[in-house]
């Protein structure tokens, strides 16, 4: 166990560094309220429900941290998360653009790292945490990340964080699947039941995580 926490905390640090460039660039909140209109017709409703590749509720971001948020959009351009419909979005967007989107979602938190202490987990979910070794990245309570790429996922839409993990085991997917060293080999290790269970456990716990609707009319 003490080898593999070894090895994944190397491996997230290596991930980490290789996403600095990108971050350096300073996100603007007021420009990018104005950058969002491509983003506000899936994220910006309520329980909205993606249909393509897999069905699941469309993840909740605003409130996210802006270095995750970051990181995903330039995953996406690079083609190291495989989906259509960001693959689109985030090819229209520069490194400004990334910037500002993300520091605008992150701007409307709901409090400071998820508030109150996670619910203690029942005796399947537990062992699961720590063979995955889920709180050394994402932090306490699934809410404070070690580092600003990686995201806050207390309180995530379930559904969601079951087709996340499950994609991190697709290796050569056309349409889902994604890159990343660390979450590959921590998804691996999990039957997708096993994983349905994490998800679970960490969509039931409160969050930062919300939607903020927003007007059709802007």
């Amino acid at each position: 166990m003490k080898k593999t926490l070894t090895t994944i905390f190397g491996l997230a640090v290596a991930l980490a560094a290789s996403m600095a460039t990108a971050q350096d660039v300073k996100g603007d909140v007021k420009a990018g309220a104005g950058k969002i209109a491509m983003c506000i017709g899936c994220h910006g409703i309520p329980g909205y429900q993606a249909s393509f590749p897999e069905v699941h509720k469309v993840p909740m971001i605003s409130g996210q941290g802006a270095g995750y948020i970051s990181a995903a959009l330039h995953a996406y351009q690079k083609g190291e998360r495989r989906h259509p419909t960001m693959r689109g979005v985030a090819d229209s967007l520069t490194d400004q653009d990334i910037a500002d989107v993300a520091a605008y979602y992150a701007s409307q938190a709901q409090g400071e790292g998820g508030g109150a202490k996670a619910r203690e987990a029942n005796a399947s979910v537990a062992p699961l945490l720590q063979k995955g070794a889920c709180v050394s990245c994402h932090g306490d309570n699934f809410s404070k990340p070690i580092d600003g790429s990686y995201p806050k996922i207390a309180g995530q839409y379930a559904d969601y964080l079951f087709v996340a993990l499950k994609s991190y085991k697709v290796d050569h997917g056309s349409y889902v699947g994604r890159s990343n060293g660390v979450m590959a080999g921590i998804a691996k290790q999990f039957t997708n039941a096993e994983l349905k269970e994490l998800a679970q456990y960490i969509g039931s716990l409160e969050g930062d995580l919300r939607v903020v609707p927003q007007s059709r009319f802007r």
